[in-house]
């Protein structure tokens, strides 16, 4: 039987169990992957020479990095909430790792490090992990600019071949003076290394492509040692010294206070850096589908539970501190790691490598590990990320951060980027610009940001230059307003009024109706106090779909004396209806718009990214950011004129009202603006101007130039509560789209009057080429419900002349040799619903009848689908195909993301 199958992705499936009925469950081994095994060799080969090269930039023991490599990859990879990140010394903890050595002495760092994973496990088990994303993203970029900084001036002197400094300036002012003895052979083994990190990523062709899987730091050090033993160049080289004489933590030994903010130190950069590390490894899996159906998303709390016990033992092991790190997590997840094993068997093997290969590791050069170190600090200074920092007006909070910790610590400079991002935010919330103009005798109060106390006397000011008794507008361009300006607005407001003016307020607020120029209402309505007309609007914010569909109660009707004016009542923003008593009742009932004959070409659909108030047909819903919401223009045609134009489900006024509201465009009658629906569409079209035209004109002028090029054909009804964007995420220029009543697909070369979808069908796959065809029908279809209750001889109207396009589908329902379609798990509600499913079918059917698309058919360049969405669930359905002689028998699992 075909069946249609809902689209959700996240319902649970049960396990198919292979053991007999009643027995135990086989024992289940753990398995390691290859795809494990292959990604812990790549992010071995990165971490073995990084965690040499942070050890020396740290004046750490050398073999204090491997230690916290090894811990990193068995203690916080079996322990973590990040399966996929790996931990270990980090470049972001190098410069507070170098002052705690230089200051306490190793020893007594160690044990910092100690009492930091402690504080990490107290912090975990309090369940604060989300807490510390709070932290602005500027001043954690700010602060690994800063180490970067200090990290790339400090190595540069061992590149040279000299020693490095205990502080930024230090290293500056010696630097001159380094570079008049420079060093010949550290300072080519050095270029050398930098080289092959450049170019080795770069290597062109199908060999480079397959040089490149070799990691490249592993690559740069092996080829610069390789270089410097075969030459015989005297260079200071790696020296690990017996694991015997390896030193441990001990008691700490130092001024409290101080101690107390070494610990804190520690605790911040390492917390900070591995729950961020943690949340950009989820945004890496979910890019490589075949990794995001085995890895779940990170638990940040057990996160950091796992990395205050990996610093604990790597402290207590003489280790340096532990961090998720960046290059080694997305090593992981690019190589093709699926579970926490990559990480864990990264980390014996570097314990075999500390053991077993000493000899090789102690010809490599320091210089080298410098140079690899420099490079690492270098790239933290993200030009990505200054980017990002000034979009957002945030630079003044990233430079702050970066200078204070290079030229004061990590601890002093996260505090002042912090007291900088409070100073910046307190000035954006007082930062309140009010204007003041006059057109064509209407005053415009523009107030643009916050409007607090602070504001209210230059409001104030501003709102007296308005004289008495004229017309103004006040614009209010912020998200929030506190009681004393309510007050302030509000006072002058009535005076205003009383004084025979009048006063319209706007606003750009998500979920505000825009109240009538009358009275208090519109600032009550802004203020979230329901008033007057404005309190008639009762709007529920979808998102990104916010405001598109209000309901205006029968008193509000009443009293402005239309009650024949309101649009898509009954069934269509109800969901329901009563069974109607004739065909043309029953197609109202079902939220139909019932103007739609089978004539004419439809209207192109001006999509775009709804603004606040909601405007325009089918505008655009995408769910990311605005600027993503751009993409296209979607094309509307079709055989209905009907089409609904409302904003958002329920809101379509179709292209005319039962009372006849909006004029006739043929005739160019002018439209009596002084009736509700005549306003409600200007507000829309001035809101879609005002906020919507702008961040779209770019692209639509784009697709003005180019033409339209959509990928799909798009058949559905005229229903208003249809808003094919929305439900299909599709943006302008995505599909083409045709409305009729029914979303019915006339066989060819009956009528003539029938051919205008026959002629969109022509266009869409000749001409437009679209790749793919959907029929989609809906619950509740009016025209379904006119099917069901016609009756033979009655007067052939023109729906019913429509309508009888709909009767094959009739037809089919009532056959007892063809199977009913179904929805999954469940039979149709009623027969409105079966045939709803029917239709779709029958429909399908019709198009292979089509000269155009069955030569698409055949030459494999065109799909068709069929789709069923229910209203009231907000539900969509696929029909899957099945054998050629019943397209749609057998229904399997449908993937609208595909």
């Amino acid at each position: 039987m075909s069946a249609c199958v809902p689209t959700r992705a996240d319902e649970p499936r049960r396990e198919e169990h292979s053991h007999e009925p009643h027995s135990p469950p086989p024992a289940r081994r753990p398995r390691l992957a290859g795809a494990d095994v292959s990604a812990s060799i790549a992010v071995f080969l990165i971490a073995l020479p990084l965690s040499l090269g942070i050890a020396l930039a740290t004046g750490a023991p050398l073999q204090a990095g491997l230690v916290a490599a090894a811990v990193g990859g068995l203690v916080a990879g079996r322990l973590g909430g990040a399966p996929l990140q790996v931990s270990g010394p980090a470049a972001g903890l190098t410069v507070v790792t170098a002052e705690l050595i230089h200051q306490y002495g190793w020893r007594t760092t160690c044990a910092i490090t100690v009492l930091a994973g402690l504080a990490q496990l107290g912090l975990g088990l309090l369940r604060v992990a989300r807490t510390a994303l709070a932290v602005s993203p500027a001043i954690v970029h700010g602060m690994l600019a800063g180490i970067g900084v200090t990290i790339a001036v400090a190595q540069l002197h061992i590149v040279l071949g000299g020693v490095p400094h205990s502080s930024v300036l230090d290293n500056l002012r010696e630097l001159p003076a380094q570079l008049a003895r420079v060093h010949p052979a550290a300072l080519a083994v050095s270029v050398l290394t930098l080289a092959l990190l450049v170019l080795w990523p770069r290597l062109p062709g199908r060999a480079g492509k397959l040089l490149r899987k070799v990691p490249t730091p592993l690559v740069a050090v092996a080829v610069a040692t390789t270089t410097a033993s075969l030459m015989g160049l005297s260079l200071p080289k790696v020296d690990l010294p017996s694991w015997s004489s390896h030193a441990l933590a001990a008691l700490p030994d130092g001024p409290v206070l101080g101690l107390v903010a070494a610990v804190l130190t520690i605790t911040l950069v390492c917390s900070v850096q591995s729950l961020l590390g943690a949340v950009a490894v989820d945004k890496l899996v979910a890019g490589r589908p075949e990794q995001s159906a085995q890895v779940g998303r990170s638990d940040l709390d057990r996160e950091l539970l796992g990395q205050g016990a990996a610093n604990v033992v790597s402290g207590a092991l003489g280790g340096l501190p532990i961090a998720g790190v960046a290059v080694r997590s997305s090593a992981n997840v690019h190589a093709g790691a699926v579970s926490r094993n990559s990480t864990m068997l990264h980390g014996v093997l570097v314990v075999v490598a500390a053991l077993l290969m000493v000899p090789i590791l102690e010809l490599i050069p320091l210089a080298s590990l410098a140079a690899l170190v420099m490079a690492v600090g270098i790239q933290m200074v993200s030009l990505h990320h200054i980017r990002t920092v000034t979009r957002h007006r945030e630079v003044l909070v990233y430079a702050v951060t970066t200078l204070a910790v290079v030229f004061f610590g990590v601890l002093e400079g996260v505090a002042l980027g912090i007291a900088m991002a409070v100073g910046v935010a307190l000035h954006r919330l007082t930062r309140t610009r009010i204007t003041h103009d006059e057109t064509e005798g209407v005053h415009h109060v523009h107030v643009r940001g916050q409007l607090t106390f602070l504001a209210v006397p230059r409001l104030s000011r501003t709102l007296h230059l308005v004289p008495q008794g004229a017309d103004a507008v006040v614009e209010l361009d912020g998200s929030f307003m506190d009681h004393a300006a309510y007050e302030s607005l509000q006072d002058w407001q009535n005076t205003h009024t009383v004084h025979g003016g009048t006063v319209e307020l706007v606003g750009r607020r998500s979920g505000v109706r825009i109240g009538e120029p009358t009275g208090p209402a519109g600032l009550q309505a802004l203020t979230g106090v329901a008033a007057e007309e404005s309190a008639d609007c009762r709007c529920h914010p979808w998102t990104p779909w916010r405001n598109h569909q209000c309901e205006i109660p029968e008193a509000a009707l009443l009293r402005d004396g239309q009650p024949g004016d309101t649009q898509g009542t009954g069934a269509d923003s109800t969901g329901g209806g009563a069974a109607p008593s004739d065909a043309d009742s029953a197609l109202r009932a079902g939220g139909t718009d019932s103007t739609g004959g089978h004539g004419g070409t439809g209207e192109r659909d001006k999509a775009s990214e709804p603004g606040p108030t909601g405007g325009g047909t089918d505008t655009l819903a995408r769910p990311d950011t605005p600027e993503d919401n751009t993409t296209d223009a979607n094309e509307d045609t079709g055989t209905s004129t009907a089409t609904g134009t409302g904003a958002g489900p329920g809101a379509g006024t179709g292209a005319a009202t039962s009372t006849g509201a909006a004029a006739d465009p043929s005739t160019g009658a002018a439209t009596d603006t002084s009736r509700p629906s005549a306003r409600q569409l200007a507000r829309g079209i001035s809101a879609f101007q005002r906020n919507t035209a702008p961040l779209v004109r770019g692209e639509l002028a784009r697709l003005a130039r180019e033409g339209q090029q959509p990928s799909q054909l798009f058949l559905t009804c005229a229903d208003s509560r249809l808003v094919t964007s929305m439900i299909t995420s599709s943006g302008p220029g995505d599909l083409f789209v045709v409305r009729n009543v029914g979303n019915l697909v006339p066989l060819p070369g009956r009528e003539s009057g029938d051919d205008s979808v026959a002629a969109a069908i022509e266009y869409a796959v000749d001409v437009l080429e679209v790749r793919s065809i959907t029929v989609c029908g809906h619950s509740g279809c009016g025209a379904m419900q006119a099917l069901l209750a016609s009756e033979p001889g009655a007067a052939q109207t023109p729906l019913r002349r429509w309508l009888r396009h709909g009767e094959p589908s009739l037809e089919r329902m009532s056959g007892e040799d063809r199977p009913w379609a179904r929805l999954a798990g469940r039979a149709p509600a009623d027969a409105v619903e079966q045939l709803c499913l029917t239709n779709v079918v029958q429909q399908l059917e019709h198009l292979l009848a089509h000269e155009s698309v069955a030569r698409a058919l055949r030459a494999g360049e065109l799909e068709l689908h069929g789709m069923y969405f229910h209203v009231g669930e907000a539900q969509a359905y696929l029909l899957t195909e099945g054998h050629e002689d019943r397209v749609f028998d057998h229904v399997g699992v449908a993937d609208l993301s595909a």
